[in-house]
């Protein structure tokens, strides 16, 4: 039986007490009001080790963007990719990956390295589900800049890390979910980040990857695994228009319902890949949910609805498909 998932880590995101400066500076007085996350800890969580170097984040929000500031702890930061829409990764990168409306398909992802080069892309759904990333998409109004606390590409001596400003305006999102304008107040949308760090060695007098070895994936809320595009498992990020440091984070009284449909999607996967077809609610082995649970399925595709039997009425119905589309209503 496939195990229920902890309630992801929840971030409140304070406005902002003034404007913002996008200039990879984080000792400017506006980011005193925004609390730091968390360190990041590996990808696949608690049974990985934790990462040698320290990452954080912080947020902040107005009625015209999203600001986002990271810190990365690094001794020798170096960056070779100088193209707009490079596969960023290929560098050490900071990464953000937001799905405001929190169903799983068409949410955005940023990287950018220690150049400030960067790579926008929207995906339709999660890769594991057949999605493409539209690398053509633009994030309208973006502005980023990246701060080096040392000297870039130059392993003689010992860097702090650096530090990035994202400003991300609510009209670039507008392709990721039906609003018009900022959030409100106790909104939650489902965000996460992910750092990309490489093993090196110094090879004339410059930074270079070590062959035959994986990238290291460090992030904010774990995915449990190597993935980081399974959103049901970002995080939360609550908007408050509260004093900063006195809102408390509200866990997302969906989750009971959320992380079971995905249970069973999970398990339809493991059941149509060994059996070439989906399984009816009583044949997946899901014995807590399956009262619970409704099954439809085709030649070519399922969806399962789950019914919230502690709301009261009209009681709301919950829906997952086979390529992971959750819906509610």
């Amino acid at each position: 039986m496939l195990a229920t998932w902890p309630h992801p880590k929840g971030y409140v995101c304070y406005r902002a007490p003034g404007p913002v400066t996008i200039d990879g500076d984080l000792k400017a007085a506006e980011w005193d009001a925004a609390p730091w996350s968390d360190a990041f800890v590996d990808i696949e969580g608690d049974k990985r080790p934790k990462p040698r170097y320290r990452t954080r984040m912080k947020m902040l929000w107005d009625d015209e963007a999203l600001y986002i500031a990271a810190e990365l702890e690094e001794p020798h930061v170096w960056a070779t990719l100088k193209e707009h829409d490079a596969v960023i990764f290929q560098d050490p990168d900071f990464e953000v990956f937001l799905d405001p409306d929190g169903d799983n398909h068409t949410y955005g992802e940023l990287e950018l390295n220690a150049l400030n080069t960067t790579w926008d892309l929207l995906l339709t759904k999660p890769y594991k589900d057949g999605g493409r990333a539209l690398n053509g998409w633009e994030i309208i109004g973006l502005k980023t800049a990246v701060k080096v606390n040392g000297t870039l590409n130059d392993p003689r001596d010992t860097d702090t890390g650096w530090t990035i400003e994202i400003r991300w305006p609510w009209k670039g999102l507008r392709e990721l979910a039906t609003f018009t304008g900022a959030p409100r107040d106790g909104d939650q949308w489902r965000i996460n980040f992910s750092r990309v760090e490489w093993d090196v060695q110094v090879n004339g007098g410059q930074s270079e990857k070590v062959k035959n070895r994986p990238e290291h994936n460090w992030v904010w809320a774990p995915q449990g695994v190597i993935d980081m595009h399974r959103p049901e498992r970002w995080g939360y990020l609550q908007f408050s228009t509260a004093k900063p440091g006195t809102a408390t984070f509200k866990p997302d009284s969906d989750w009971p319902a959320r992380d079971a449909l995905h249970r069973v999607y999970y398990a339809q996967r493991a059941f149509h890949k060994k059996h070439g077809k989906f399984a009816a609610a009583a044949d997946l082995g899901l014995k807590d949910l399956a009262d619970r649970l409704e099954v439809e399925t085709t030649r070519s595709g399922c969806e399962i609805s789950w019914l919230d039997r502690g709301a009261q009425p009209p009681k709301r119905r919950y829906s997952i498909t086979d390529d992971a589309h959750l819906r509610t209503r």
